[in-house]
């Protein structure tokens, strides 16, 4: 069924998926490399230095996204793209976006060491940052590309810690204008293998998909002030007890989510109370909001309905409320063709494969605006991701590179 020496690149898989995640490697086996930290500045380094070895032409560019290009003998036409994120959320997985980034790397390597020179460039792409999880901006790396995103976009931002965002890039190298500007022009299309973070693959009992649609996403933070006092001596009828009310406020969401049974699907994943102590009523609350579905009017319709309960709710409750909308991603339709072909190759190839949506956002939503646009999944074990327990079969990383190969020969050879 496969074509390329399994041991081999298994071996490479194995050892390159553990190397990767020793950059950021926490207690609990997992991984946190948020953008611009040490982790991350390590990991950027050390893989540039590895597409160098390979002997591809490696570049940043002022953001901090990493190329590296095999240079094509059609030199003149447009790039093919393929990749994925570095950064990881706090106590992450090893596969999330790191297999992309280096399924793409082994793909192109393995192509060039078999096949030589392709017609047309490909360059694999190690974006700087996707999943928001240390400033509120999301798609950072891929957003700069394809030119949805400039740097004054990041003016103003701060992380948890209080390092402005700005800072945080220029104390990494970037930003300065020392490499070249992100947006990019001379790209015909952006190919992303990832892990699919979900249990449909595993549960059919299929080993690889391509993505047909990804669901828009609307992420908020409610920010709730309202009086600070003693836990012992203010009456209950007295309080502004912003935890209260966001605890109101939060049931009510999910409980809307969980009635809809549409496919909508909200989460509230970070809370801050201050002044967070165990007897003093909190003046102080907020907590984000994340809304998903594949249709934009569910969503808007959601979130639009969300935002005037939370407003009505703080009337009631005497406190006051900022809502902030931080990331509105539409859902967004991948190119059909290179769906198409991809699941025709695997057909042919005899592999367990599917069409399907998927319910977690990518790269490959900012660029499926922007360029045809392929998204290639493999199995998540048990549908965990965000986690140390994120885990995907050798054999499965196998079938995810050797498909991204036979897609790659198929359009740069």
């Amino acid at each position: 069924m496969m074509d390329q020496a399994s041991t081999t690149l298994k071996d490479d898989l194995r050892q390159a998926i553990n190397w990767l995640a020793s950059f950021g490697k926490t207690e609990n086996d997992g991984v946190t490399r948020l953008l611009y930290d040490e982790a991350w500045q390590r990991a950027q380094q050390a893989l540039a230095q590895k597409m160098n070895n390979s002997g591809l032409l490696v570049r940043f560019d002022d953001v901090g996204n990493l190329f590296g290009r095999l240079p094509g003998t059609e030199d003149k036409a447009p790039v093919i793209l393929t990749g994925s994120h570095l950064d990881t959320v706090v106590d992450g997985g090893k596969y999330d976006g790191a297999f992309g980034v280096l399924a793409s790397f082994l793909a192109v390597d393995r192509l060039r060491q078999q096949f030589g020179a392709p017609k047309r460039t490909l360059e694999v792409v190690a974006l700087c940052e996707e999943e928001g999880s240390r400033f509120p901006i999301s798609f950072w790396g891929s957003g700069s590309i394809t030119g949805a995103y400039q740097q004054s976009d990041a003016a103003g931002l701060e992380d948890s810690s209080g390092v402005r965002f700005i800072d945080a890039m220029q104390q990494a190298g970037f930003g300065k204008g020392d490499y070249p500007a992100p947006a990019r022009n001379d790209i015909a299309c952006f190919i992303e293998t990832h892990v699919e973070q979900g249990s449909t693959l595993e549960l059919e009992q299929n080993t690889w998909a391509a993505v047909t649609h990804i669901v828009g996403q609307q992420r908020y933070t409610i920010t709730l002030t309202g009086e600070s006092n003693h836990a012992g001596t203010t009456p209950m009828d007295r309080r502004h007890d912003t935890v209260y009310a966001a605890a109101r406020m939060i049931a009510h969401v999910i409980r809307r989510a969980e009635q809809a049974q549409n496919g909508l699907v909200a989460t509230v994943g970070r809370i801050k109370v201050a002044p967070n102590v165990p007897n003093v009523v909190p003046g102080s609350c907020s907590f984000t909001l994340d809304i998903r579905h594949h249709q934009s009017d569910v969503i808007n319709r959601f979130s639009g309905q969300a935002v005037a309960d939370f407003r009505q709710q703080a009337r009631k409750a005497g406190i006051s409320i900022q809502i902030t909308k931080w990331m509105d991603a539409l859902p967004v339709p991948l190119d059909p063709k290179l769906a198409e072909l991809g699941y025709s190759l695997a057909q042919k190839a005899g592999i367990p494969c599917k069409k399907m949506v998927s319910g977690a956002g990518h790269d490959s939503q900012i660029f499926g605006s922007y360029c045809p646009t392929a998204l290639l999944f493999v199995p998540s074990h048990n549908g965990i991701s965000h986690s140390p327990n994120e885990f995907t079969k050798l054999d499965d990383l196998e079938t995810g590179v050797q498909m991204l190969m036979k897609l790659l020969h198929h359009l740069a050879y």
